[in-house]
């Protein structure tokens, strides 16, 4: 225990776990828990807010995100509870805080047995947002046998030590919960064009199709088969809770909740899926090479999440042929007011505004709030949920995001007036 978590290691540990069970056990997560329940069963009350996919590295306010632990296994420990503390002092939007210690199984996958070639260009070495260019792995027919199925394990010794340790270290302070894979991120054409080539793959859709449904196949089979090995070793766990699914906000709803002790199966879960790279792509090819083969996967979960930075205002027609569909990405580049005006009652829109605004030499709040007032006047009467994501840069300015989730929050607020 000591070459893992020494005396002094262990004491920091507990002082901010107390201070998150103190935050855990405040009324307000139920009260948040039951907003985003109501959203994502389409009786919305108040648009639920929430912010993530942040650069932590310009975000050390006041020195709150120091470490001070010695060991790996603590300053990982610590690194965690310092984050979700910070979130909650200072821009908590919608979180709700899990009123135990996750102990995460420990869950191997071998992967599509490709590992990316790709070259990297940094502007911050600080960053893990960074310029990607990626070397074809896969060009010809052969190539596509690199692809092959996923194979999963489940290192029951490994998660004993480290259920062991968590439990020594915070037991008397938040109960210690073995949690297993909670949500799963499919999303077939994230990985092809890795290995193809973005430029290439857009061509190919025309030049060899039957190349790209093949190569599409053999990844969504691959997915597939881990799902199904996740079911065996009985690792599936529920996301009807402060999990995030898709690229939205909590998965918390009155439909999957499985008994407690429960297995947990695919239809007790949230599914999802995307095709970023189609923004430019027709609705009919948007179907042909991504949504057709997504179906057999989509089909096994309870509730479905679509899309992700691709607009998806042109695709209403493709959209409303998922099975279960319950909520929609409505990202910077959406027509918000079409998609709304379209398809409002139907889904729950996951409205996301533009991180760019972040990145301007000088911070503007009044265009933070003209834009949070035009998102929700568009979406107006729809169940709504206000994402902040895809944050690269704060000008290594965090109040620029501690005032943005205050404007985000009076504006949620004031419309939900109105609509009284």
């Amino acid at each position: 225990m000591s070459e893992v978590c020494s005396v002094e290691d262990r004491d920091i540990l507990r002082a901010l776990a107390e201070a998150y069970a103190t935050c855990s056990q405040e009324k307000v997560n139920k009260e948040r828990a039951e907003l985003w329940a109501a959203t994502n069963e389409l009786k919305p009350v108040k648009v639920p807010v929430f912010i993530n996919e942040l650069p932590w590295h310009e975000m050390n306010f006041q020195g709150e995100l120091n470490l001070h632990c010695q060991s790996e296994w603590a300053k990982k420990q610590e690194g965690r509870l310092r984050q979700l503390l910070y979130l909650w002092r200072h821009m908590p939007g919608d979180m709700v805080l899990k009123p135990y210690m996750p102990c995460q199984k420990t869950i191997r996958s071998s992967g599509y047995g490709i590992i990316e070639d790709v070259d990297i260009q940094k502007t911050d070495q600080d960053n893990s947002v960074v310029s990607r260019h990626f070397n074809p792995q896969i060009s010809e027919e052969e190539d596509l046998d690199k692809i092959k199925p996923a194979v999963v394990t489940y290192d029951r010794a490994s998660t004993e030590r480290e259920y062991d340790l968590l439990e020594k270290v915070f037991s008397d302070i938040l109960p210690v919960r073995l949690v297993g894979r909670k949500h799963i991120w499919f999303t077939p054409w994230d990985n092809l064009v890795r290995w193809t080539g973005i430029e290439e793959a857009m061509m190919d859709l025309y030049d060899r199709p039957e190349f790209i449904h093949e190569a599409v196949r053999r990844i969504v089979q691959s997915d597939m088969a881990k799902l199904k090995q996740f079911m065996e070793l009985g690792v599936l766990d529920s996301d009807s809770d402060s999990t995030r699914v898709g690229s939205g906000g909590y998965g918390f709803n009155e439909s999957l909740n499985p008994t407690e002790g429960e297995t947990v199966t695919p239809e007790q879960t949230w599914g999802c899926s995307n095709a970023q790279i189609f923004s430019e792509v027709s609705p009919d090819m948007h179907w042909e090479f991504a949504l057709q083969h997504d179906m057999p996967w989509l089909e096994q979960f309870g509730l479905n999440y679509y899309g992700c930075c691709e607009p998806l205002h042109n695709k209403v027609d493709l959209l409303r042929r998922i099975p279960n569909l319950r909520k929609v990405s409505v990202s910077p580049w959406c027509d918000a007011d079409k998609i709304a005006k379209e398809m409002g009652g139907e889904v729950v829109f996951s409205v996301k505004p533009n991180p760019a605004i972040f990145a301007a030499d000088r911070w503007n709040p009044e265009q933070a709030r003209a834009e949070i007032r035009k998102l929700l006047d568009q979406t107006r009467g729809c169940a709504v949920e206000l994402i902040m994501k895809d944050v690269s840069t704060i000008r290594r300015d965090p109040s620029r995001l501690f005032e943005w989730a205050r404007i985000a929050k009076e504006e949620v607020e004031a419309t939900a007036l109105e609509m009284v």
